[in-house]
């Protein structure tokens, strides 16, 4: 079996439960006699708890088969979804959405890091772009169906929906999934050589492009939702969860993009994903539904497309420890996604989603900015090379037997 299509659904199975809420903050509100703006912690914690677990999946699960940990991290999800779905208070329902954020990483860190393992230059980013079309699809269906249950029934039953779903995807990844094979034997290297990499100034900027991605991405999703709730649109739960059918656009561009990007720089995907969101952005501005959805459409994929990029750039530029520097990556990633959450909510209050708009566009912006100024490869010595065969150059290293330092 092919092993992408296990991948696809680790990135549902992941998805499928961290933005559960997004559409539900009137119904949270409503529910634990909270107002809407408080009832957005429930993505808050959940992102927030993603942030401060990740860094260590890679000591937790060392020596642990991958394709086994991503399986049972996907089925063990179900618990805190229910356990948070019949919650008696708002504080109890924040600690099992804790509780699922501190499992989510699993997922995340060890498929980014069997990605790494298995593949190798281009077919990184293209690997990636499959494993990220299976959280687009996730992040869909956890929104559309939790708002269409909540429309007909109940938020509760719509959240337990989702863990069975869980287990059931926990269940596929574990008979679809190979084990990887045996990761190259590298050159013994120092902690200061490790360190010294994770913290050298393009993984930096990966860092902060994951950071501004989520940001930007988690503050429209949540803010929009706010604002087309109210007059002239007033739109319900199960509307506001169709509206996020356009993450399916992103489920079609994505894994054609990662085969157009095997000899293109990621930097180069990351500028098309800014301007994709900034684009995007300014049309919700408009007072016309269809161009709202328009331009939500166009910025889910812009943060795809940037997600995917970022994913490829870590992977394949940490040499030495490729556990870890996911594991800094998707801290950065989902801190931002918490500061999205909550950020905004100021410039809400005051200006509402224009000012949010802003807020958003300048973070869009920035992770460009970085990108473009910060993943730009040198050349090896004596012979000048232009990005894309410098990025080709750093793979092949990273797939062989790493004896050439590429600086």
């Amino acid at each position: 079996m092919n092993p992408r299509v296990a991948l696809f659904l680790g990135g549902c199975a992941a998805f499928l439960n961290l933005y559960a809420t997004q559409g539900l903050l009137n119904e949270l509100a409503g529910a634990f006699d909270v107002s809407a703006r408080q009832a957005g912690w429930s993505i808050t914690v959940t992102t927030l708890a993603v942030a401060i677990t990740a860094p260590f999946v890679g000591r937790l699960t060392a020596g642990a088969a991958q394709h086994r940990v991503i399986a049972v991290a996907a089925m063990l999800l179900a618990l805190p979804a229910v356990l948070a779905a019949w919650a008696g208070g708002f504080s109890e329902f924040l600690l099992w959405r804790s509780v699922q954020g501190m499992l989510i990483p699993v997922v995340f860190a060890t498929s980014v890091a069997y990605i790494g393992v298995r593949w190798s230059g281009g077919a990184v980013t293209e690997a990636t772009s499959v494993y990220v079309a299976g959280t687009v699809l996730g992040g869909f269906c956890s929104r559309f169906l939790t708002g269409l249950v909540t429309e007909y029934a109940d938020w509760r039953l719509a959240l337990t929906l989702l863990a069975g779903l869980s287990l059931v995807m926990g269940a596929a990844i574990m008979l679809l999934l190979p084990r990887n094979p045996g990761a190259p034997v590298q050159a013994s290297v120092g902690r200061a050589a490790t360190a010294g990499e994770l913290w050298s100034r393009p993984l930096l900027a990966a860092y902060a492009v994951g950071f501004c991605v989520l940001f930007a991405q988690v503050a429209t999703f949540t803010y929009a939702g706010l604002h087309l709730s109210l007059a002239p649109f007033s739109l319900g739960s199960g509307a506001l969860g169709a509206i996020y059918a356009v993450f399916l656009l992103a489920l079609v561009v994505i894994p054609i993009a990662g085969r157009l990007s095997k000899a293109r720089p990621p930097g180069e995907l990351v500028k098309v994903a800014a301007w994709l969101g900034v684009t995007g952005s300014v049309l919700t501005l408009s007072p016309a539904l269809w161009l709202i959805v328009l331009g939500l459409a166009l910025s889910s994929t812009g943060v795809f497309l940037a997600q995917a990029a970022a994913n490829a750039f870590t992977t394949s530029h940490a040499r030495h420890n490729k556990a870890s520097a996911v594991g800094l990556y998707l801290t950065s990633y989902y801190l931002g996604g918490s500061f999205g959450a909550w950020v905004p909510g100021a410039l809400w209050d005051h200006w509402g989603w224009p000012g949010c708009v802003a807020l958003i566009v300048v973070f869009q912006l920035l992770s460009l900015l970085v990108a473009w100024t910060s993943w730009k490869p040198a050349p090896l010595p004596g012979r000048p090379l232009p990005a894309i065969a410098a990025i080709a150059s750093l793979n092949t290293l990273d797939s062989s037997s790493n004896k050439e330092k590429v600086r």
